[in-house]
């Protein structure tokens, strides 16, 4: 099985976030499902939804999960609104320890 994905194949893009205690609040508010990231998101063709997990054994660690159609689609995305990402990732700077993409998934 090759490491490249399906062009037509639904993807799932999965980050992880370690917050800063104080400002877990702040973080829902931007990554949440209704939140920030996903009003820009939604401006796109291709996207079909997110979840925003956290730990249960520890609450300052989350995972987000941005659904979209293919590859392409996201590509797209980033093309069409990179500018208004940088701009949302830059005033989000701070809120969190650390963030790591873990990976771009398929269904098995």
């Amino acid at each position: 099985m090759g490491s490249e994905v399906p062009e037509m194949q639904e993807v799932q893009i999965v980050w992880e976030f370690t917050v800063r205690a104080d400002r877990i609040v702040e973080f829902v508010s931007a990554y949440g499902n209704d939140g920030d990231w996903v009003r820009l998101f939604r401006r796109a063709e291709g996207f079909h939804g997110a979840e925003l997990l956290c730990a249960v054994d520890d609450p300052c660690r989350f995972l987000t999960v941005d659904r979209w159609e293919n590859t392409g689609r996201y590509a797209q995305f980033h093309e069409q609104f990179g500018a208004e990402y940088r701009a949302l990732d830059a005033r989000l700077v701070g809120i969190t320890l650390s963030e790591k993409k873990l990976g771009t998934f398929t269904t098995a």
